[in-house]
């Protein structure tokens, strides 16, 4: 399947018919890489745009879908937000110094030591009651790789080892992930959703409120296809929370919530928050457990970005939820994927890279690299959100609910069969940059960025960041709010 518009169209279960509502800005030189990154990230955003206008047109009772427009420029710039994102003037940090690649005794691994647990965890795998960048430096050095991957995990912790993308095809999680398509998405049985009216029939006045900004595409107020629409939002770091971010975008009431005690870090909260609101809801107590089961009875849409399974013991798994609220749409979001030895793994984009093969693709496997943005995570994101918007149109008809998964490492598996299929992993001889070969690249998005970065106020500064690359007629063009702090509202629907 290549990365194209169609395919991922396909995936989504989409009508053929609607890729003809979609034009494409091509901007050459965005997004450079050995790997197809720029038709991903197109692919990616235009099928989220084209559901978006979709479940708008169903809802306000459209005779035609709205006309999309993807434009390069745009989506490359969104590909790298949370790079362009300035707080006060001030860039935020992406990467902590334990985060990064490290050469072993028989070739590489790389971490991720972002959170204070997870590096907290590489130093007590490593023997290191405290460590800097030389002291794990020198233990890693004298390890082979594969010991360093099962070490640093079994202690809870994050390390890969670098792999070719051969080496990774004969791996029993490759194996696994490849058997699944790219979006896996089943309706359940049964039929109770909240049905969500068509312009001409809102059930109540908040409803009818909800309608009025589906319906309005003139007058300068936008269309907003997931307006009233409730949205349970459990994911962290990038890729759940760029689709979360995406669905408020379209006029969802999307509320996160996470448990007090792991606080996102405050610079990646800021840049995925806009358009919604934080909360902290710890599911062991007793009270804050009612809270949240008062949201779920509400919920039009549960998403979650925790390892399959980790969420099962609070009752979070898609079949406990769809036994208390019938209908509901559970989109599912994982590193490695639902099934297969490490599907219980935790894991980032960076890794995802690092194991699959993206990394000796987009350097050598003596200099290895990475993508220009974190392409995983963002596209993704946009394809979770998609996933979400097709489910709500087909929910629309049916009154059924809906289970998506999607994961990181299918979304890399994508990429590399399409670029297999050109005879384009190969290609790319000129030299990509020292930043690209060092993991940092972005060259290209930045020079896409004129005009396509804001800035407003908001309650944790000035904010200077990347518009939303999700573009069709009469669609919003930025998100109603900007963040505010972490876990900082109250546990209720807007």
């Amino acid at each position: 399947m290549d990365v194209s518009l169609a395919s991922a169209w396909a995936a989504l279960g989409g009508e053929p018919g609607l890729l003809s509502r979609v034009s494409t800005v091509v901007r050459e030189g965005t997004l450079p890489a050995r790997l197809p990154v720029r038709e991903l990230a197109r692919a990616c955003v235009g099928v989220c745009a084209l559901a978006a206008a979709e479940l708008g047109a169903r809802r306000a009772g459209l005779t035609e879908v709205p006309r999309v427009r993807v434009d390069d420029g745009a989506v490359a710039t969104a590909f790298v937000s949370e790079r362009h994102l300035l707080i006060d003037g001030r860039a935020p940090v992406a990467f902590a110094p334990l985060s990064r690649f490290w050469r072993t005794a028989d070739g590489w691994v790389r971490t991720h030591a972002n959170y204070p647990h997870h590096r907290e965890r590489l130093l007590s795998a490593l023997g290191l009651p405290e460590g800097d960048a030389t002291a794990v430096e020198a233990a890693l050095a004298e390890r082979s790789s594969p010991e360093v991957e099962e070490t640093v995990y079994a202690a809870g912790g994050l390390a890969v080892a670098l792999r070719t993308p051969e080496q990774w095809a004969a791996h029993d999680q490759a194996a696994a992930v490849a058997a699944g398509p790219l979006v896996e998405h089943d309706r359940t049985d049964t039929a109770h959703a909240r049905v969500r009216p068509h312009a001409d029939a809102p059930e109540t006045a908040s409803e009818a409120t909800a309608v009025a900004a589906v319906s309005a595409s003139s007058g300068g107020v936008p269309l907003l296809p997931a307006a009233g629409v409730r949205v349970l939002d459990l994911t962290r770091v990038i890729a759940g929370p760029v689709a979360t971010r995406t669905l408020a975008l379209l006029g969802a009431d999307v509320l996160r919530v996470d448990p007090p005690g792991t606080p996102e870090l405050p610079d990646q909260h800021i840049d995925t928050g806009f358009g919604k609101r934080s909360t902290a809801l710890d599911l062991t107590r007793a009270a804050d457990r009612r809270h949240f089961e008062e949201l779920l009875a509400g919920a039009d849409v549960v998403v979650t970005g925790y390892r399959p399974g980790a969420l099962d013991r609070f009752g979070l798994s898609p079949q406990a939820l769809l036994a208390r609220r019938p209908g509901l749409v559970v989109a599912q979001l994982s590193a490695w994927g639902p099934y297969g030895p490490w599907a219980g793994r935790r894991g980032f984009d960076s890794l995802v890279q690092v194991a699959t093969g993206i990394a000796v693709v987009e350097g050598s496997a003596e200099l290895p690299g990475a993508l220009p943005a974190q392409a995983l995570d963002h596209g993704t994101g946009y394809l979770l959100a998609a996933a979400v918007l097709r489910s709500l149109t087909e929910g629309s008809a049916d009154g059924h609910g809906r289970v998506v998964r999607l994961s990181l490492a299918r979304t890399a598996t994508w990429l590399l069969e399409s670029a297999a299929r050109r005879g384009e992993a190969r290609l790319g001889e000129a030299r990509l940059g020292e930043a690209h070969r060092a993991g940092g690249g972005g060259g290209g998005a930045f020079d896409a960025a004129e005009g396509r970065l804001a800035e407003r106020d908001s309650p944790v500064g000035r904010l200077r960041y990347a518009l939303p690359p999700v573009s069709f007629e009469g669609g919003p063009g930025d998100w109603a709010r900007p963040p505010g702090p972490w876990g900082a509202d109250e546990a209720r629907w807007g």
